[in-house]
């Protein structure tokens, strides 16, 4: 065997791809040097025999190697039932969905049962919302980060209009922002961020009390309040101060309350310890203060859900859910066992970033969490999916596989790594149907051939944005746009539809030297624009094309609020951190309360109500 034929077969002994096709369809070769470098990392992770959980759907049969006679199911209360092999000796598993142990004697089998396909609300046929940097929000008191409370006005304006959807940025635990902050690099995503979270939604009486204690820190949260973008070192300072003094005055006075805060950090238990001692670490501070800071958010949230779902959301608030974490972060750190040390998660080069990305950050090991029975993925989705009716999970398409690369290595110097696509997806419909959430994958960018119908199979939307909709021939019309998938206008990866159309996204890449040609990168846009115009066949085609979204199939359209507005400034630039403000934006102190209402009333009339 040669030396390039061996080391393909290490690789793909490993789970990497040394082939694979870009966005074009072109075929691709890993170049040996880059298989070397991100295998001298996976090696150590040798896979161990045995599974420690299997998975299937129900009605399925599993493969039980070395079993035969007499056997039983066991449920998740201890309740038996009886279990047959069948006529090619596998199990066929219960048809009540969850988690089961397959019992023979003193010998026990873990298997999860899911459900055919994710939840879905039964009374929701075309669905829709918006979808809210929560950062950027503004409301009474917010120091300077937008937060829970400044959901609340757009929660009563989808109510007005018939909405069944919230959809939020991540609000995973943060590490100490600084200047290259984003929500898609958490610490820990099993936590929430406390910066996002209002004190004077959680505890009133405390908050209040404080500021009126302290004139110069009232003062001081009155301007950040005010400011036009984020400054989120500054402002993360001056909420932990808020944070720090109003747990003092609740336990001074409000005795009873905080009994509570102590009950529930006595039921989190040592996952809650372990991730406040390393954020306390972080920030050099008090581990109290970051228990305290978990209660104020997880009660926000939570509150802020059912507020929705008792107003007449079906759906209520979306989590998000990022592909990775910060590799110095409380998860990596608590959790190393199931990371891929050493490796950084990103995407090959393709038409949106020619050369590449390199995230920044890690993620679960495949090998890891098969040894492990993928229980720190189970726990993860379990702490985004509790108290949320959504989830839309970052890059849905790392779980059949994730384009790897050594820490520090450029974007184009990666390898795919494949996961268990089949377990993973069965673990992820099984919660969705635990926790009544349903469940949004974003699948753009390098789509392998039949994963998105792999996905529609199981109950998952996939999200198709109106700039990427369209084949050789143009924009597709509303009734070529998928069933199975969320409909968008923009996405925080790109500028609102305003901004798109007037190529705002290329003047910012050709001031930042990444395009060559913009008159004729602007002139392909103006194209665009015109077609785009033809197809909504109206005066005003950002506000037109609000109307072609909501009349598309898909069961569910999401309206971004910098769109809502009719804003043209970009979230986020990818691929940039200090050349373009990304996360920094907030929304406007005013704009055209006319205008949003119209676009949502337009949004909401050609989804029928949304209504089955």
């Amino acid at each position: 065997m040669s030396g390039d034929t061996a080391l393909q077969a290490a690789a793909r002994s490993a789970g990497l791809m040394p082939q694979w096709e870009d966005v074009a369809g072109r075929h691709c070769e890993v170049a040996p040097e880059v298989l070397r470098a991100v295998l001298q990392v996976l090696q150590p992770q040798a896979e161990t025999a045995g599974a420690p959980l299997h998975t299937a759907i129900c009605g399925e049969a599993v493969v039980l190697p070395g079993v035969a006679g007499a056997a039983c199911w066991v449920d998740e209360t201890g309740q038996h039932r009886d279990a047959r092999q069948d006529k090619a000796g596998r199990w066929p598993v219960p048809l009540q969905p969850g988690y089961w142990h397959w019992q023979q004697g003193p010998r026990r089998i873990a298997v999860a049962v899911a459900p055919q396909k994710a939840w879905w609300p039964a009374q929701v046929d075309r669905g829709w919302g918006v979808a809210a940097q929560v950062y950027s929000l503004r409301s009474v008191g917010d120091a300077g980060i937008g937060d829970s409370a400044g959901c609340v006005p757009w929660l009563q304006r989808l109510q007005q209009h018939g909405g069944q959807a919230l959809a939020l940025s991540p609000m995973h635990a943060g590490l100490p922002p600084g200047a290259g902050y984003s929500p898609y690099s958490p610490s820990d995503r099993r936590w929430l961020d406390p910066l996002q979270a209002s004190l004077l939604q959680a505890v009133p009486d405390a908050a209040h009390a404080v500021l009126a204690e302290d004139p110069a820190l009232a003062e001081a949260v009155n301007a950040a309040t005010a400011a036009r973008r984020i400054d989120w070192p500054g402002a993360a300072d001056l909420k932990w101060r808020w944070l720090r003094a109003a747990r003092l005055q609740l336990q001074h006075a409000q005795p009873d309350l905080w009994a509570e805060v102590c009950q529930w950090q006595a039921d989190a238990g040592a996952a809650l310890q372990d991730y406040c001692l390393l954020a306390a670490d972080a920030r050099s501070g008090d581990a109290q203060d970051h228990a305290f800071a978990q209660w104020v958010a997880q009660r926000c949230w939570t509150d802020l859900h059912w507020q929705a779902r008792s107003n007449g959301a079906a759906i209520g608030l979306i989590a998000d859910l990022a592909v990775g974490c910060a590799p110095d972060g409380a998860e990596a750190r608590t959790q190393a066992h199931a990371m891929l040390a050493g490796l950084e998660l990103g995407a090959p080069p393709d038409a949106f970033n020619t050369k590449g990305q390199a995230w920044g950050i890690t993620g679960f090991s495949p090998l890891a969490l098969r040894r492990q029975g993928y229980v720190p993925f189970i726990h993860l989705l379990r702490a985004v999916m509790a108290g949320r009716g959504g989830v839309r999970i970052d890059h849905i398409l790392g779980l059949h596989r994730l384009w790897v690369l050594p820490q520090g290595a450029p974007a184009r110097d990666g390898v795919y790594l494949q996961f268990p696509l089949q377990d993973l997806l069965n673990l992820l419909v099984l919660e969705s149907w635990r926790h009544q959430c349903l469940v949004i994958g974003e699948d753009l960018g390098v789509v392998p051939a039949g994963i998105r119908q792999q996905l529609a199979a199981r109950g998952l939307l996939g999200v198709d944005v109106l700039p990427f909709t369209r084949d050789a021939a143009g924009f597709l019309p509303a009734r070529r746009w998928r069933r199975d998938a969320v409909a968008m206008p923009s996405t925080h990866d790109l500028p609102p539809l305003g901004g798109w159309l007037r190529g705002r996204d290329l003047r910012w890449r050709a001031r930042l030297g990444e395009i060559e040609d913009l008159p004729a990168s602007l002139a392909q846009r103006r194209l665009d624009a015109t077609a785009l115009a033809d197809l909504v066949h109206g005066d005003c085609v950002e506000d037109d094309a609000l109307g072609l979204l909501a009349s598309t199939p898909s069961r569910l359209a999401l309206l971004p609020l910098e769109d809502a507005l009719g804003l043209r400034t970009q979230v986020n630039l990818p691929g940039t951190v200090g050349g373009h403000p990304n996360w920094r934006r907030r929304l406007p102190l005013q704009w055209n309360e006319a205008a949003l209402q119209s676009r949502l009333q337009r949004v909401s009339a050609g989804r029928d109500g949304g209504h089955a």
